[in-house]
Parts: structure tokens; sequence; C-alpha cells
């Protein structure tokens, strides 16, 4: 019997909205410097493939691996978590 893959997923924010059907989240670890023992705060950008183009800039995404997409998307907008605040 084969188990159910577990997909890979992470939490982060849409900073841009700019192209088609695709979003930049940026996704923020904190993780312990292994020398001076300081939290620090690492950061990076994925592109995301956002179907039907639901996503702002400012919003709070899940994003989910999946199978290439294009030459830099391979992750997908699982689900909006937290819509950007109105200015």
């Amino acid at each position: 019997m084969s188990e159910a893959k577990t997909t890979r997923t992470l939490t982060g924010r849409v900073v841009s909205d700019k192209m088609d059907k695709t979003v930049t989240v940026l996704v923020e670890r904190r993780v312990t410097h292994p020398m001076y023992g300081k939290i620090v705060t690492r950061s990076k950008k994925y592109h995301a493939h956002d179907e039907k183009d639901e996503c702002q800039e400012g919003d709070v995404v899940l994003i989910e691996e999946c199978r290439p997409i294009s030459r830099t998307k391979a992750w997908r907008v699982a689900r909006l978590v937290e819509k950007a605040r109105a200015a």
C-alpha cells in the first residue's frame, strides 16, 4: 500500500502581484546563529501560481509545493490566510 505524500507548505506575505497568475511570496524564518546563538531572520522569495489572480500585495498566504509550472514557479497558492489591511 502506498502512503499519502505530504506536500511541503510555507506561509508568507505577498510582496508582488504584478505578473499574470503569479505572485511573489516572501517567507521569513527565524533561526539560531550556529556560533553566536542569536536568533536571526532568514528570508527567501518564492514565485507561486495564483490561478484566479485573487491575491494582492500584503496578503498572507499558504503556499504548497507542486510540479514545475514554469522556469521559476514550483509552488502554488493553497489558500489565503489573511487579507491585507486597506491603507
